[in-house]
Order: structure tokens, then C-alpha cells, then sequence
């Protein structure tokens, strides 16, 4: 049984949009334009959708006011400035919320620990000593939380996750199955052929709305801490390494590796599988895109990119060749060859000049 159903107008109240139509029409979900029933809503969010939103038996539409004045078909609206903004705010009235609290019979939590009660421990958790979980966050089973670990309120721990390194988490913090927070950094000193641990003394800092994915690392730092500011949302499968700083906002996509070291500014993106230097510094409002790699400091904001696109494979392979041959060419001589090319195109620059 659906419990989430709400009224048009409801809805439109919580996304402080304006509803056009049947106000009291009852709503049951979310879904897209394509799959949508009577009972749904759904939204668009460009001109380039017009045809399968017309198209759509979708209840109701979260749409702006000029495409609402192109969708004759339709009846009933919510008309809001962005439809997707408020499309993310209404998946959390219909997202299945968990509801229990307490400590489940198999979790063992040292005696040291301060657990909220409002908390929920799931089965076969293990809490270290001194831990610290904050009011209504869920900790799911199968979680590690080692010594010394603070948690802060209305957080998510999805099941198989570490804790450790003393780490401590912010609130409103999620992360999910068989990620590590706080493992050892890959820190060795080479000597004599021989690689010598680095025992990592550091801990990892995460600030409050970070959201973490699946299947990642964050390695605890070396002497200082590694640092994900207020609002960093990280993807599937990412490594970062130990001491890096990531600012406020900052998203990184799926496959993306951070070597030791590095400070990623303010509200930057870095796509899918990019990959990024120890040491450097790049700077805030930067986007990274997909496959790019990061080699050197980036100072000022905007778009970078690396890496070579798709090509169809025979020309990808007259391409190699010829950087291949190109690398066999003395600098020297390329210079030469494109100062002469200039002049011959400003030679025939002035002769089309002349016959006009």
C-alpha cells in the first residue's frame, strides 16, 4: 500500500509552484514521461521533450510556464522556474523512508560508545570504543566502526561499509555498500631497492550533505587529514588518496582516481574516470571532462579536457602513424615548415586582395 499519496496542490505547495488544474487530483509517484499512468507525475525540462510530454498519460506535469502554454493536451501543471530542482525535491516524499530505531540483538558495541536513541544499529554491527553515532542516523548491518569514530545526526551507513582512522562524519552524510573511510594511505619510502611502510598518522574529515557511493576508498592522511568539505557528492568506484582536500560542493563521477596531496577547489566537476596528480592544486568553479588527465595546477575556472576522442579504428591508426612521425621531426624543423606555410598563405592572401 502506497502511504505517500498527496494532492496536486500539496505537492505543488512543497516545490512552492504554482497549480494549474485539479488540485485535489491524488498523486502516487514519481516516474518518467514514457512509463507515466494517471496516478503519476512527471517532468520536463526542455523544448526537446515537447513531443513525448504531449505524448505522456502522465497525471500531472512539473513543467515552466512557457512550455505549459505549448501543452494544450494537458490539464493539470505544477509551473515552477526549474522543473528538475523541484522533480528532486518530490523524490523524497515518495523515497520508502526507514522508520525503525534501536540496537538489533547481534550488534556489538563497546561499552564506550554513545549511541543516540533515536539511532538504528542493524545486525552485526560492530562499534569500537569511544564512538560517537548522532540522533536518527541509520547504520545498516554488516558495518565496521572502528575506535574513536564520530558520526553526526540524520546519517546513512549502508551495509559492509569501514570506518576507521578515527575518522569523523558530519551530518546528513551518506555512504554506501563496501566503501572504506579512513584505511591506510599508500605511503612508502624507497630505499635500497626496497619499499618501507610510512605508518599513516592522519585521520579523513568529512563536512555535513556529503554523499559517498559505492565501492570507494578515502584513505586517512599521512600526518594531516584528508578533507571533504560541506556538500562534496562522489560517485561509484572513486579513490582518494591520503591527504586530499576536496572543497565545498565538488562533484566526481564514477572511476575517478585523486593521487596524495591534492587540493580540488569549490564547486568543481570531474567527470567519469578522470584521473589526477599527487600534489597539485586546481581551483574553484573547474570542470574536468570525462577521461581527462590532470598533470599540473589548473589556476583559473572553466572547462578542461584530455585524452584523445573516438575515432573509427583504420583512422585512429593512420593518426598514430603520423604522431609517430611527428615525434621523429626535429622541433626545429616544424617550426620552419609552419613559418613557410604562413607566408604562403599571406602570399596568396595579397594576390585575392590585389584582383578584387
Amino acid at each position: 500500500m502506497n502511504l505517500n499519496k498527496k494532492s496536486l496542490e500539496d505537492l505543488a505547495r512543497l516545490v512552492q509552484g504554482e497549480c494549474i488544474g485539479q488540485s485535489n487530483l491524488v498523486i502516487q509517484g514519481l516516474a518518467s514521461l514514457d512509463a507515466a499512468s494517471a496516478q503519476n507525475i512527471s517532468f520536463v525540462t526542455d523544448e526537446k521533450y515537447l513531443d513525448k510530454a504531449l505524448a505522456s498519460k502522465a497525471g500531472a506535469l512539473i513543467v515552466t510556464q512557457a512550455l505549459q502554454e505549448k501543452m494544450h493536451s494537458h490539464k493539470n501543471f505544477i509551473l515552477v522556474p526549474n522543473p528538475y530542482l523541484a522533480f528532486a525535491i518530490l523524490t523524497h516524499v515518495f523515497e520508502k523512508k526507514h522508520h525503525d530505531v534501536g540496537i538489533e540483538s547481534t550488534a556489538q558495541i563497546h561499552p564506550s560508545a554513545i549511541i543516540s536513541d533515536s539511532a538504528y544499529i542493524g545486525h552485526y554491527v560492530v562499534i569500537g570504543a569511544h564512538c560517537v553515532v548522532g540522533d536518527n542516523t541509520v547504520i545498516q548491518p554488516h558495518v565496521r566502526i572502528d575506535d574513536d569514530v564520530e558520526i553526526g545526526k540524520d546519517g546513512f551507513i549502508d551495509s559492509h561499509v569501514t570506518l576507521t582512522g578515527a575518522c569523523k562524519i558530519g551530518d546528513r552524510v551518506r555512504i554506501h555498500a563496501n566503501t572504506v573511510i579512513g584505511g591506510e594511505g599508500f605511503g612508502f619510502a624507497p630505499y635500497q631497492g626496497k619499499w618501507h611502510r610510512i605508518a599513516q598518522l592522519g585521520s579523513v574529515q568529512i563536512g555535513n550533505d556529503v554523499r559517498i557511493g559505492s565501492n570507494c576508498s578515502v584513505d586517512r592522511g599521512a600526518l594531516d587529514d584528508t578533507i571533504l568539505e560541506h556538500g562534496v557528492k562522489i560517485d561509484n568506484l572513486v579513490q582518494i588518496a591520503h591527504n586530499v582536500k576536496i572543497g565545498e560542493n565538488t562533484a566526481i563521477a564514477a572511476k575517478s582516481g585523486i593521487a596524495g596531496s591534492t587540493t580540488i577547489g569549490k564547486n568543481c566537476i570531474l567527470a567519469g574516470g578522470c584521473g589526477v596528480v599527487g600534489h597539485i592544486s586546481i581551483a574553484d568553479n573547474v570542470t574536468i571532462t570525462g577521461m581527462s588527465m590532470v598533470t599540473n595546477n589548473i589556476y583559473e575556472a572553466g572547462s578542461y579536457s584530455g585524452g584523445t576522442g573516438l575515432f573509427e579504428t583504420p583512422q585512429w591508426k593512420r593518426t598514430v602513424v603520423r604522431l609517430r612521425q611527428l615525434a621523429d621531426v626535429p622541433l626545429t624543423q616544424l617550426v620552419k615548415r609552419l613559418d613557410h606555410m604562413q607566408t604562403q598563405i599571406e602570399s596568396l592572401e595579397s594576390t585575392f586582395k590585389l584582383r578584387k
